[in-house]
Formats: structure tokens, C-alpha cells, sequence
């Protein structure tokens, strides 16, 4: 039976889609039901459909036969911050604290707890409305891996595979047309994604955020592999990517969002660069959100099925306002407050890095 004092949980999916959501919202939901007993409702589209009071039941059935799609079943939003939501004043927009009013809304429904599943941005949110009394769960997810406190996120595997796949293929037209191919892949400010695919897909230069890089050393590596007859190379570039003193390629701002700047198209850049300072024909393929799409790996479907069963568990057993967490190899908690605001990077002197480089891949350095 539930724990006194909590009765009905809410759940939702904040942030950018991301493969095995679903999984942990099966799990959340069928483990309250079956396990304790109680009432579970679906938070529409994140915290916007908090804030405009779209929160509705799950049900056992409900739940049901969603462990293999990609997505999320209640939908999602990355531009929508209760603490500082965007709302028209007059002719001009400015952006006010709505948080006292999604916290009616829960009272309304007579929801105890909430079950926030997302990446940094919405445990930042989750930490906040911890601080407003409000009792909540972080799960970690996010393909970029980033997520402080935790070895790996759900999401982060099925992208990598989809990411890897992707240089698999485009090794062939390399080869077949004598290319450098200067291959895109997400991230934001870490290289998680980056280093496994491009380790795994066997990049010869792969370049990430936490080693800058300098141009002159990957225009190098590129035409020593020329030079050997090896008539194409294949780079595996994080968009937060920058060359050494310089500055990361923003594709855009979105004014709206908790983190306005959207990275994309330094793939692009270094290709013309490189085409330019080696005379090789180069080109840029940037595989965007192709990465965030489809059906989770085994690995994704089971960590996620983990994290929200152990989110649930842990909630019943009196701990609140954590976020659960993988770490040396088994499942933990760590407050939320110490997670919100921060983000895990790739530790430049890592096992995976210093593999990549006993073999031969440059980081252009």
C-alpha cells in the first residue's frame, strides 16, 4: 500500500524527446499501481502543461505496450520555464513567475508528488519547486549524457548506436568519392556523443568541446592520411565543438527557452576550413535530431524500466526531492539541489580518449 501521505503522483517528460521515456513512464506508473497502490496522472508537454493545467490519468492500460516507442506518450517542451514563463503584458511580452500556479494546480488534482524525468534544465526546475515545498522525483534523461551526478543517462545509448550507424554509411561514399567527411553529431556543451560513436564508428579525428581544437593539426592528420594513400578520413565533430581561443557555432537563439542557444553547423564550417587549407574535397553531414529519434536500444528500454521503478521505491520509502542516479555500476540518489545548474563533461584524460589515441585518432591537438 502507499506511504502515508502520498496517494496520487504525477508524472512528466521535460526537455528535448529522447528515446526510452517511455520506458520510465511505464515503470513509474505501473509500479505505483501495482506495487502501492496508487493514483497516477500524465503532465501533458512538460512543465507548459502544468502550467496551462493540462494533467490527466494514467491507467495500467494506458501505460501499456509503449516499452518500445521512441518519444514520449505525453509530449514535451524545452521552452517553458514556470519561474520565468514568457506572459504578454500590454503589447510586450515579459517573462513572470508562475510557479505558485502550478502548484494549485497540483493541489487542485490532489497530487502529492511529482515525477520529473528530464535533463539538466528540468531538474534546475524540479530543485526549485523542492525549495517552493513542493515534494518531487528527478529522473535523469538526455542523449547528451550530461546530467551531473549520474555515469549515464537513458537515451544516451540508442543515440550513440543511431550515431555510429550513421558513420558506418557514410564511410562508404567517403571512400567511394575520396572525401573527408566531417560528420555533426548533438551534444550541446559536452562530448559524450562525439567520443563513443566516433570511437566506435572509427573516426580518424573526433572533436569535442572539453579539447579544443587547432585546425592546422586536423588539416595535418588529414593530408598525412592522403599522403599514406588512404584517400579519405572521416571526422566525428560534437556541435559544441570550438578551435582553440576561438568561439562554439550557434545556428540560432530561442528567447523562449531556459537555455536560448541552439549549437549546429560547425561541420560545415570546418569542412570549407579544411577545403581551403588542404585543396581535399570536404564535406559536412550534420545528422541533427535524427539522433533523438526512434525505437530504444535494449539497453535504453532497461535502464529506463530501472530508474523508474527505483524512482518510485525510494519516493514510498521517504526519500524526496532526489534525483535517482547510476553510479559504479549500481542505482543510488543524489539530492537534487546539488545536480540542478551543473552538467558532466568528458574528462580529457578519460579511458575512451586515451584508447582513441593509442590507436591512432586524432583530437587535433
Amino acid at each position: 500500500m502507499a506511504k502515508k501521505g502520498i496517494k496520487r503522483i504525477a508524472v512528466l517528460t521535460g526537455g528535448g524527446d529522447c528515446p526510452g521515456l517511455n520506458a520510465v513512464i511505464r515503470a513509474v506508473a505501473k509500479t505505483a499501481i501495482n506495487k502501492y497502490g496508487l493514483e497516477v496522472y500524465g503532465i501533458e508537454d512538460a512543465y507548459l502543461g502544468l502550467i496551462e493545467n493540462r494533467i490527466h490519468p494514467l491507467t495500467f492500460d494506458s501505460v501499456s505496450n509503449i516499452l518500445t516507442l521512441g518519444g514520449t506518450i505525453l509530449g514535451s517542451s524545452n521552452t517553458s520555464n514556470p519561474f520565468a514563463f514568457p506572459m504578454p503584458i500590454g503589447k510586450s511580452t515579459r517573462k513572470r513567475d508562475v510557479s505558485d500556479l502550478c502548484i494549485s494546480h497540483l493541489d487542485k488534482q490532489g497530487i502529492d508528488a511529482m515525477i520529473c524525468i528530464g535533463g539538466d534544465g528540468t531538474m534546475a526546475s524540479a530543485a526549485a519547486f523542492a525549495k517552493k515545498g513542493l515534494t518531487v522525483m528527478g529522473v535523469p534523461k538526455t542523449i547528451d549524457n550530461d546530467v551531473y551526478g549520474t555515469d549515464i543517462t537513458f537515451g544516451f545509448n540508442t543515440a550513440v548506436t543511431t550515431a555510429t550507424e550513421a558513420i558506418d554509411k557514410i564511410h562508404t561514399t567517403a571512400s567511394s568519392h575520396h572525401r573527408v567527411m566531417v560528420i555533426e553529431v548533438m551534444g550541446r556543451y559536452a562530448g559524450w556523443i562525439a567520443l563513443h560513436a566516433g570511437a566506435a564508428g572509427g573516426a580518424d579525428i573526433i572533436l569535442i568541446p572539453e579539447i579544443p581544437y587547432q585546425l592546422d593539426k586536423v588539416a595535418e592528420a588529414v593530408l598525412a592520411r592522403s599522403k599514406k594513400g588512404r584517400r579519405f578520413s572521416i571526422i566525428c565533430i560534437a556541435e559544441g565543438a570550438k578551435p582553440k581561443g576561438g568561439k562554439m557555432v550557434v545556428f540560432k537563439k530561442e528567447a523562449n527557452s531556459p537555455d536560448p542557444i541552439r549549437l549546429g553547423g560547425i561541420c560545415h564550417v570546418v569542412a570549407d576550413q579544411l577545403a581551403k587549407m588542404t585543396g581535399l574535397s570536404c564535406r559536412g553531414v550534420n545528422l541533427g535530431h535524427l539522433q533523438r529519434g526512434g525505437t530504444p536500444t535494449p539497453f535504453d528500454r532497461n535502464m529506463g524500466t530501472q530508474f523508474g521503478y527505483h524512482a518510485l521505491n525510494i519516493l514510498m520509502r521517504g526519500v524526496a526531492n532526489h534525483m535517482v542516479v547510476w553510479k559504479n555500476g549500481s542505482l543510488g540518489a543524489t539530492p537534487i539541489s546539488r545536480v540542478a545548474g551543473r552538467i558532466k563533461t568528458v574528462p580529457v584524460n578519460c579511458d575512451l580518449v586515451r584508447a582513441a589515441k593509442a590507436v591512432g585518432t586524432s583530437f587535433g591537438v
